[in-house]
Protein backbone atom coordinates (compact mmCIF):
# COMPACT_ATOMS: atom_id res chain seq x y z
CA UNK A 1 0.00 0.00 0.00
CA UNK A 2 3.10 2.56 0.82
CA UNK A 3 4.38 1.44 -2.43
CA UNK A 4 1.27 2.51 -4.29
CA UNK A 5 0.38 5.25 -2.42
CA UNK A 6 3.75 7.20 -3.07
CA UNK A 7 3.82 6.41 -6.52
CA UNK A 8 0.44 7.74 -7.01
CA UNK A 9 1.36 10.87 -5.48
CA UNK A 10 3.10 11.74 -7.90
CA UNK A 11 2.35 13.44 -11.75
CA UNK A 12 2.98 12.04 -15.23
CA UNK A 13 6.12 13.68 -15.79
CA UNK A 14 7.58 13.00 -12.47
CA UNK A 15 6.37 9.15 -12.66
CA UNK A 16 8.04 9.09 -16.45
CA UNK A 17 11.40 10.87 -14.74
CA UNK A 18 11.93 8.38 -11.77
CA UNK A 19 11.28 5.53 -14.00
CA UNK A 20 14.08 6.61 -16.33
CA UNK A 21 16.56 7.28 -14.40
CA UNK A 22 15.79 4.14 -12.11
CA UNK A 23 15.75 2.08 -14.94
CA UNK A 24 19.27 3.65 -16.04
CA UNK A 25 21.21 2.84 -12.68
CA UNK A 26 19.29 -0.76 -12.93
CA UNK A 27 20.35 -1.27 -16.39
CA UNK A 28 24.12 0.07 -15.54
CA UNK A 29 24.32 -1.98 -13.05
CA UNK A 30 23.08 -4.87 -15.11
CA UNK A 31 25.77 -4.41 -17.11
CA UNK A 32 28.20 -4.33 -14.10
CA UNK A 33 27.16 -7.56 -12.77
CA UNK A 34 27.34 -9.72 -15.66
CA UNK A 35 30.78 -9.38 -15.17
CA UNK A 36 30.96 -10.79 -11.15
CA UNK A 37 28.58 -14.06 -12.77
CA UNK A 38 31.07 -14.25 -15.97
CA UNK A 39 35.03 -14.31 -14.22
CA UNK A 40 35.51 -18.35 -14.18
CA UNK A 41 34.48 -18.28 -17.85
CA UNK A 42 36.62 -15.55 -19.14
CA UNK A 43 39.49 -16.35 -16.89
CA UNK A 44 38.88 -19.76 -18.74
CA UNK A 45 38.82 -18.02 -21.91
CA UNK A 46 41.96 -16.10 -21.45
CA UNK A 47 43.79 -18.91 -20.02
CA UNK A 48 44.15 -17.51 -16.77
CA UNK A 49 43.12 -17.39 -13.20
CA UNK A 50 40.27 -15.51 -11.57
CA UNK A 51 42.70 -12.97 -9.64
CA UNK A 52 43.48 -11.51 -12.95
CA UNK A 53 40.23 -11.20 -14.23
CA UNK A 54 39.17 -9.66 -11.23
CA UNK A 55 41.04 -6.55 -12.11
CA UNK A 56 38.20 -5.74 -14.31
CA UNK A 57 36.56 -4.74 -11.12
CA UNK A 58 39.11 -2.79 -10.09
CA UNK A 59 39.64 -1.22 -13.64
CA UNK A 60 35.61 -0.29 -13.85
CA UNK A 61 34.95 0.96 -10.21
CA UNK A 62 38.71 3.02 -10.22
CA UNK A 63 37.26 4.77 -13.29
CA UNK A 64 33.96 5.60 -11.83
CA UNK A 65 35.01 8.92 -10.48
CA UNK A 66 36.34 10.04 -13.74
CA UNK A 67 32.74 9.49 -15.30
CA UNK A 68 31.51 10.73 -11.73
CA UNK A 69 33.19 14.23 -12.41
CA UNK A 70 33.37 14.44 -16.38
CA UNK A 71 29.33 13.89 -17.18
CA UNK A 72 28.31 15.55 -14.03
CA UNK A 73 30.36 18.86 -14.75
CA UNK A 74 28.35 18.78 -18.42
CA UNK A 75 25.00 17.56 -16.42
CA UNK A 76 25.61 21.03 -14.58
CA UNK A 77 26.35 22.86 -17.52
CA UNK A 78 23.89 21.73 -20.62
CA UNK A 79 21.41 19.71 -17.89
CA UNK A 80 20.98 16.65 -15.90
CA UNK A 81 18.66 15.07 -19.16
CA UNK A 82 20.74 14.95 -22.11
CA UNK A 83 23.68 14.24 -20.71
CA UNK A 84 22.17 11.42 -18.92
CA UNK A 85 21.14 9.80 -22.41
CA UNK A 86 24.24 10.56 -23.78
CA UNK A 87 25.70 8.35 -20.88
CA UNK A 88 23.47 5.41 -21.25
CA UNK A 89 24.53 4.86 -24.80
CA UNK A 90 28.44 5.33 -23.97
CA UNK A 91 28.42 2.14 -21.53
CA UNK A 92 25.98 0.27 -23.75
CA UNK A 93 28.65 0.82 -26.56
CA UNK A 94 31.66 -0.25 -24.27
CA UNK A 95 29.39 -3.26 -23.19
CA UNK A 96 29.06 -4.50 -26.25
CA UNK A 97 33.01 -3.97 -27.30
CA UNK A 98 33.90 -6.20 -24.37
CA UNK A 99 32.51 -9.11 -25.91
CA UNK A 100 34.48 -8.86 -28.68
CA UNK A 101 37.45 -8.22 -26.64
CA UNK A 102 40.40 -10.47 -28.47
CA UNK A 103 42.70 -10.32 -25.13
CA UNK A 104 42.52 -9.79 -21.39
CA UNK A 105 44.52 -6.57 -21.74
CA UNK A 106 42.14 -5.72 -24.40
CA UNK A 107 38.96 -6.67 -22.44
CA UNK A 108 40.63 -5.01 -19.00
CA UNK A 109 41.06 -1.29 -21.15
CA UNK A 110 37.38 -1.78 -22.17
CA UNK A 111 36.05 -2.45 -18.57
CA UNK A 112 38.20 0.71 -17.70
CA UNK A 113 36.00 2.62 -20.46
CA UNK A 114 33.06 1.10 -19.48
CA UNK A 115 33.74 2.49 -15.64
CA UNK A 116 33.69 6.04 -16.90
CA UNK A 117 30.98 5.69 -18.50
CA UNK A 118 28.96 3.67 -15.41
CA UNK A 119 30.41 5.97 -13.40
CA UNK A 120 28.20 9.20 -14.26
CA UNK A 121 24.97 7.58 -14.21
CA UNK A 122 24.22 7.86 -10.50
CA UNK A 123 25.05 11.24 -9.62
CA UNK A 124 23.70 12.62 -13.00
CA UNK A 125 20.44 10.44 -12.65
CA UNK A 126 19.47 11.13 -9.33
CA UNK A 127 19.66 14.72 -9.20
CA UNK A 128 17.39 14.27 -11.85
CA UNK A 129 15.51 12.09 -10.56
CA UNK A 130 15.45 13.72 -6.84
CA UNK A 131 15.79 17.55 -8.19
CA UNK A 132 12.05 16.36 -10.11
CA UNK A 133 10.45 15.03 -7.16
CA UNK A 134 8.38 16.26 -4.04
CA UNK A 135 10.50 16.23 -0.40
CA UNK A 136 7.56 14.24 1.28
CA UNK A 137 8.81 10.73 0.76
CA UNK A 138 12.11 11.55 -0.54
CA UNK A 139 13.09 8.28 1.48
CA UNK A 140 11.15 6.16 -0.22
CA UNK A 141 11.69 7.10 -3.21
CA UNK A 142 15.63 6.52 -2.25
CA UNK A 143 15.30 3.87 -1.34
CA UNK A 144 13.71 2.68 -4.42
CA UNK A 145 15.80 4.61 -6.60
CA UNK A 146 19.04 2.97 -4.84
CA UNK A 147 17.62 -0.38 -5.54
CA UNK A 148 17.66 0.12 -9.35
CA UNK A 149 21.98 -1.30 -8.37
CA UNK A 150 19.89 -4.20 -6.70
CA UNK A 151 17.47 -4.56 -9.74
CA UNK A 152 20.14 -4.80 -11.91
CA UNK A 153 22.20 -7.41 -9.95
CA UNK A 154 18.63 -9.50 -10.09
CA UNK A 155 18.74 -9.23 -13.72
CA UNK A 156 22.06 -10.49 -13.48
CA UNK A 157 21.42 -13.30 -11.82
CA UNK A 158 18.39 -14.20 -13.65
CA UNK A 159 20.19 -14.45 -17.00
CA UNK A 160 23.08 -16.46 -15.63
CA UNK A 161 21.02 -19.00 -14.32
CA UNK A 162 18.37 -19.41 -16.90
CA UNK A 163 21.24 -19.04 -19.94
CA UNK A 164 24.69 -19.29 -18.95
CA UNK A 165 24.74 -23.38 -18.82
CA UNK A 166 22.73 -23.61 -22.32
CA UNK A 167 25.32 -21.41 -24.13
CA UNK A 168 27.85 -24.13 -25.47
CA UNK A 169 29.51 -21.45 -27.85
CA UNK A 170 33.41 -21.04 -27.90
CA UNK A 171 35.71 -18.79 -29.71
CA UNK A 172 33.47 -15.04 -30.51
CA UNK A 173 30.99 -17.07 -28.93
CA UNK A 174 31.31 -18.01 -26.21
CA UNK A 175 29.05 -18.28 -23.53
CA UNK A 176 30.51 -14.93 -21.85
CA UNK A 177 30.65 -13.10 -24.52
CA UNK A 178 26.59 -13.66 -25.82
CA UNK A 179 25.66 -12.22 -22.05
CA UNK A 180 27.90 -9.40 -22.36
CA UNK A 181 25.97 -8.44 -25.94
CA UNK A 182 22.49 -8.62 -24.27
CA UNK A 183 24.17 -6.17 -21.87
CA UNK A 184 24.50 -3.79 -25.11
CA UNK A 185 20.56 -3.46 -25.22
CA UNK A 186 20.25 -0.44 -22.30
CA UNK A 187 20.99 1.80 -25.42
CA UNK A 188 17.19 1.77 -25.70
CA UNK A 189 16.11 3.24 -23.06
CA UNK A 190 18.04 6.66 -24.53
CA UNK A 191 14.66 6.70 -26.80
CA UNK A 192 12.47 6.90 -23.94
CA UNK A 193 14.06 9.33 -22.09
CA UNK A 194 14.20 11.55 -25.51
CA UNK A 195 10.79 11.34 -25.34
CA UNK A 196 9.18 10.77 -22.26
CA UNK A 197 11.21 12.50 -19.17
CA UNK A 198 11.53 16.72 -19.07
CA UNK A 199 14.29 18.31 -17.55
CA UNK A 200 14.50 19.02 -14.00
CA UNK A 201 12.77 21.57 -13.07
CA UNK A 202 15.85 23.20 -10.28
CA UNK A 203 18.15 23.11 -13.14
CA UNK A 204 15.90 24.80 -15.58
CA UNK A 205 15.28 27.45 -12.96
CA UNK A 206 18.72 27.82 -12.41
CA UNK A 207 19.23 28.38 -16.04
CA UNK A 208 16.58 30.50 -16.49
CA UNK A 209 18.27 32.92 -14.10
CA UNK A 210 21.56 32.98 -15.71
CA UNK A 211 20.17 33.89 -19.19
CA UNK A 212 17.91 36.89 -16.87
CA UNK A 213 20.56 38.48 -14.95
CA UNK A 214 23.53 40.24 -16.73
CA UNK A 215 26.34 37.92 -17.63
CA UNK A 216 29.53 39.20 -16.45
CA UNK A 217 28.03 40.13 -13.22
CA UNK A 218 26.08 37.15 -12.72
CA UNK A 219 29.17 34.92 -13.73
CA UNK A 220 31.26 36.88 -11.02
CA UNK A 221 28.93 36.26 -8.51
CA UNK A 222 28.34 32.79 -9.14
CA UNK A 223 31.75 31.88 -9.36
CA UNK A 224 32.39 33.56 -5.91
CA UNK A 225 29.79 32.30 -4.60
CA UNK A 226 30.69 28.68 -5.92
CA UNK A 227 34.67 29.12 -4.42
CA UNK A 228 33.64 30.34 -0.92
CA UNK A 229 30.83 27.54 -1.04
CA UNK A 230 33.43 24.68 -2.17
CA UNK A 231 35.85 26.14 0.28
CA UNK A 232 33.53 25.68 2.98
CA UNK A 233 32.69 21.93 2.09
CA UNK A 234 35.32 20.45 2.01
CA UNK A 235 35.82 19.07 5.47
CA UNK A 236 32.17 17.55 4.49
CA UNK A 237 33.49 16.38 1.02
CA UNK A 238 36.14 14.65 2.54
CA UNK A 239 33.71 13.05 5.02
CA UNK A 240 31.22 11.95 2.24
CA UNK A 241 34.34 10.43 0.59
CA UNK A 242 34.87 8.25 3.82
CA UNK A 243 31.81 6.72 4.63
CA UNK A 244 31.30 6.04 0.54
CA UNK A 245 33.96 3.97 0.70
CA UNK A 246 33.06 2.35 3.93
CA UNK A 247 29.90 1.63 2.53
CA UNK A 248 30.88 0.58 -1.22
CA UNK A 249 33.73 -1.78 0.34
CA UNK A 250 30.42 -3.01 2.06
CA UNK A 251 28.61 -3.63 -0.86
CA UNK A 252 30.99 -4.76 -3.21
CA UNK A 253 32.84 -6.75 -0.34
CA UNK A 254 29.47 -9.08 0.16
CA UNK A 255 28.50 -9.03 -4.09
CA UNK A 256 31.75 -9.23 -6.35
CA UNK A 257 32.80 -12.61 -5.32
CA UNK A 258 29.61 -14.15 -3.73
CA UNK A 259 29.04 -16.01 -7.17
CA UNK A 260 32.51 -17.46 -7.49
CA UNK A 261 32.05 -18.41 -3.65
CA UNK A 262 28.88 -20.39 -4.33
CA UNK A 263 30.35 -22.04 -7.29
CA UNK A 264 33.42 -23.00 -5.34
CA UNK A 265 30.56 -24.96 -2.68
CA UNK A 266 29.76 -27.08 -5.94
CA UNK A 267 26.64 -25.59 -6.61
CA UNK A 268 25.24 -25.53 -10.15
CA UNK A 269 25.26 -22.37 -12.54
CA UNK A 270 21.37 -22.58 -11.75
CA UNK A 271 21.34 -22.40 -8.37
CA UNK A 272 24.20 -19.92 -8.02
CA UNK A 273 21.35 -17.52 -10.16
CA UNK A 274 18.90 -18.48 -7.78
CA UNK A 275 20.50 -17.81 -4.81
CA UNK A 276 21.82 -14.70 -6.07
CA UNK A 277 18.54 -13.86 -7.64
CA UNK A 278 16.47 -14.23 -3.60
CA UNK A 279 19.67 -12.36 -2.17
CA UNK A 280 18.68 -9.49 -4.28
CA UNK A 281 14.99 -9.54 -3.38
CA UNK A 282 16.21 -9.38 0.22
CA UNK A 283 18.71 -6.77 -1.18
CA UNK A 284 15.13 -4.36 -3.07
CA UNK A 285 12.95 -4.83 0.17
CA UNK A 286 15.74 -3.63 2.34
CA UNK A 287 16.49 -0.45 0.06
CA UNK A 288 12.46 0.12 0.51
CA UNK A 289 11.45 -0.72 3.52
CA UNK A 290 15.07 1.05 5.49
CA UNK A 291 14.47 4.19 2.73
CA UNK A 292 10.80 4.60 4.05
CA UNK A 293 11.64 3.77 7.53
CA UNK A 294 14.52 6.64 7.48
CA UNK A 295 11.50 9.48 7.25
CA UNK A 296 10.73 8.25 10.71
CA UNK A 297 14.00 7.57 12.38
CA UNK A 298 16.05 9.55 10.49
CA UNK A 299 18.87 9.09 7.75
CA UNK A 300 21.67 8.67 10.58
CA UNK A 301 20.10 6.99 12.74
CA UNK A 302 18.41 3.88 10.32
CA UNK A 303 21.66 3.68 8.44
CA UNK A 304 23.54 2.40 11.68
CA UNK A 305 20.60 0.24 12.42
CA UNK A 306 20.67 -1.36 9.65
CA UNK A 307 24.86 -1.83 9.34
CA UNK A 308 25.04 -3.44 12.52
CA UNK A 309 22.22 -5.92 11.84
CA UNK A 310 24.66 -7.15 8.92
CA UNK A 311 26.82 -8.72 11.21
CA UNK A 312 24.80 -11.10 12.95
CA UNK A 313 24.22 -12.39 9.82
CA UNK A 314 27.15 -13.68 8.66
CA UNK A 315 27.31 -17.19 10.16
CA UNK A 316 24.21 -18.19 8.12
CA UNK A 317 25.25 -16.17 4.85
CA UNK A 318 28.81 -17.39 4.42
CA UNK A 319 29.10 -20.52 6.71
CA UNK A 320 26.07 -22.97 5.66
CA UNK A 321 26.19 -26.03 3.71
CA UNK A 322 22.51 -26.32 2.53
CA UNK A 323 21.08 -24.18 -0.37
CA UNK A 324 18.14 -23.32 1.76
CA UNK A 325 20.52 -21.75 4.54
CA UNK A 326 22.23 -19.55 2.20
CA UNK A 327 19.72 -18.56 0.03
CA UNK A 328 18.04 -17.37 3.61
CA UNK A 329 21.87 -15.93 4.79
CA UNK A 330 21.72 -13.85 1.18
CA UNK A 331 18.67 -12.75 1.73
CA UNK A 332 19.11 -11.49 4.84
CA UNK A 333 22.46 -10.08 4.75
CA UNK A 334 21.54 -8.32 1.40
CA UNK A 335 18.11 -6.52 3.02
CA UNK A 336 20.85 -5.03 5.83
CA UNK A 337 23.44 -4.26 2.87
CA UNK A 338 21.31 -2.72 0.95
CA UNK A 339 18.67 -1.39 3.49
CA UNK A 340 21.81 0.81 4.54
CA UNK A 341 22.55 1.88 0.93
CA UNK A 342 18.56 2.45 0.34
CA UNK A 343 19.13 5.83 2.09
CA UNK A 344 22.49 7.51 0.42
CA UNK A 345 20.87 9.11 -2.94
CA UNK A 346 18.54 11.14 -0.37
CA UNK A 347 21.20 11.65 2.30
CA UNK A 348 24.14 12.68 -0.37
CA UNK A 349 21.82 15.03 -1.84
CA UNK A 350 20.18 16.69 1.35
CA UNK A 351 24.12 17.19 2.01
CA UNK A 352 24.93 18.80 -1.25
CA UNK A 353 25.15 22.63 -1.76
CA UNK A 354 22.64 23.13 -5.36
CA UNK A 355 24.93 24.38 -7.86
CA UNK A 356 26.87 21.25 -7.43
CA UNK A 357 24.65 18.47 -6.96
CA UNK A 358 25.08 16.92 -9.97
CA UNK A 359 28.97 16.41 -9.19
CA UNK A 360 29.47 16.18 -6.10
CA UNK A 361 27.18 13.50 -4.32
CA UNK A 362 27.89 10.97 -7.60
CA UNK A 363 32.27 12.42 -7.25
CA UNK A 364 31.70 11.32 -3.20
CA UNK A 365 30.48 8.39 -4.41
CA UNK A 366 32.61 7.04 -7.12
CA UNK A 367 35.83 8.10 -5.60
CA UNK A 368 34.85 5.99 -2.07
CA UNK A 369 34.69 2.81 -4.95
CA UNK A 370 37.98 3.71 -6.73
CA UNK A 371 39.12 3.66 -2.98
CA UNK A 372 37.46 0.58 -1.91
CA UNK A 373 38.23 -1.03 -5.79
CA UNK A 374 40.74 -3.67 -5.21
CA UNK A 375 38.62 -5.67 -2.26
CA UNK A 376 37.68 -8.11 -4.82
CA UNK A 377 40.88 -8.75 -5.34
CA UNK A 378 42.35 -8.57 -1.90
CA UNK A 379 39.69 -10.40 -0.62
CA UNK A 380 40.55 -13.35 -3.40
CA UNK A 381 44.66 -12.90 -2.86
CA UNK A 382 43.68 -13.50 0.80
CA UNK A 383 41.34 -16.38 0.31
CA UNK A 384 44.48 -18.19 -2.14
CA UNK A 385 46.82 -17.31 0.06
CA UNK A 386 45.95 -18.45 4.19
CA UNK A 387 42.74 -20.76 2.76
CA UNK A 388 43.43 -22.25 0.06
CA UNK A 389 41.33 -20.26 -2.05
CA UNK A 390 38.15 -20.54 0.16
CA UNK A 391 36.29 -17.43 0.73
CA UNK A 392 34.42 -17.66 3.25
CA UNK A 393 36.77 -16.00 6.05
CA UNK A 394 37.70 -13.30 3.63
CA UNK A 395 33.98 -12.09 3.07
CA UNK A 396 33.09 -12.69 6.80
CA UNK A 397 35.98 -10.70 7.81
CA UNK A 398 35.27 -7.73 5.28
CA UNK A 399 31.51 -7.85 6.64
CA UNK A 400 32.47 -7.90 10.00
CA UNK A 401 34.65 -5.06 9.88
CA UNK A 402 33.22 -2.72 7.57
CA UNK A 403 29.74 -2.87 8.63
CA UNK A 404 30.90 -1.13 12.05
CA UNK A 405 33.02 1.31 10.21
CA UNK A 406 30.24 2.25 8.17
CA UNK A 407 28.29 2.17 11.44
CA UNK A 408 30.57 4.49 12.97
CA UNK A 409 30.99 7.24 10.22
CA UNK A 410 27.66 7.35 9.68
CA UNK A 411 26.67 8.65 13.76
CA UNK A 412 29.28 10.16 13.44
CA UNK A 413 28.71 12.81 10.61
CA UNK A 414 25.63 15.29 9.82
CA UNK A 415 22.16 15.09 8.78
CA UNK A 416 20.25 17.27 6.48
CA UNK A 417 16.72 15.24 5.72
CA UNK A 418 14.34 17.24 4.57
CA UNK A 419 16.29 19.39 3.11
CA UNK A 420 14.71 21.22 0.04
CA UNK A 421 16.57 20.67 -3.36
CA UNK A 422 14.34 22.56 -5.61
CA UNK A 423 16.94 25.34 -5.61
CA UNK A 424 19.62 24.36 -7.85
CA UNK A 425 21.73 27.89 -7.96
CA UNK A 426 22.14 28.66 -4.03
CA UNK A 427 25.27 27.44 -2.36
Amino acid sequence: MLFFGELRSLTRIQRNTFTACFLAWTLDAFDFFLLTFCLKAIAATFHVGVKQVAEAIFWTLAMRPLGALLFGAMAEKFGRLPILTVNIVAFSVFEMASAFAPTLHSFLVLRALFGIAMGGVWGVGSALALESLPAQGRGFFSGLLQEGYVVGNLLAAVLFGLLFSHLRGAGWMANWRVLFMVGALPSLLAFYLRFKVEESPAWLASRDLRHGAPRLQFDGERLKALWMASIAYLPSFFFLVLLMTAFTSLSHGTQDLYPSFLLDRGLSDSRVGLIAAIANVGAFAGGIFCGALSERLGRRRTIVLAALLAIPMVPLWAWSHSMAALAAGGFLMQFMVQGAWGIVPAHLNELAPGPVRAILPGVAYQLGNLLSSRNAVFQAAYAARYNGGKLNIALSGTVALVALVVAIVTALGPEAKGASLADATAP
